[in-house]
């Protein structure tokens, strides 16, 4: 059941990537760095084959605090403390134009429950990160063991 849901998840996804062809959308997005211990959380899409920070789109209607907040309760089951902002960016990927905000936050707490079209979530050291981080997720992991943030850039 498992493999057939994470086969749909990824023809969707191709699906969507065909019309951001064609309609070349703008985009509202969030994600959240979410560290604690020297480790940083991270979630892998059962549509994707890269790690990723928890995250995803602003609904309409909604603040950008409040999708983080619900973003990290679906992907990752996540009940987020204070957060603060890590930086604004861009991302032109598919032919859509992407504009993230990025939020950090120390203070969370996991239940241990995250949505279908999560496959793994896990924790991993700042200084032993995955090799198959995408590349934007691990620039923010870079600037964050710098402390050069919050920043505007390209994601």
């Amino acid at each position: 059941m498992r493999a057939l849901l994470k086969a749909a998840y990824r023809f969707a996804y191709a699906l969507m990537r065909i019309r951001w062809f064609f309609t070349r959308p703008v985009t509202l997005g969030v994600r959240l760095l979410l560290v604690q211990d020297g480790e940083v959380l991270l979630v892998r899409h059962t549509y994707q084959d890269a790690w990723f920070f928890p995250g995803g789109g602003v609904k309409r209607g909604e603040d950008l605090v409040g999708a983080a907040r619900r973003e990290a309760a679906e992907e990752c089951g996540a009940t987020l403390g204070e957060l603060e902002l890590f930086g604004v960016y861009t991302h032109f990927y598919s032919r859509k134009s992407d504009h993230i905000t990025a939020f950090l936050t120390r203070d969370f707490s996991l239940t241990g429950k995250s949505d279908l079209e999560i496959e793994r979530v896990a924790f991993f050291p700042l200084d032993a990160l995955p090799a198959d981080l995408s590349p934007g997720c691990r620039r923010r992991v870079e600037e964050f063991q710098r402390g050069d943030f919050p920043t505007l850039g390209m994601w």
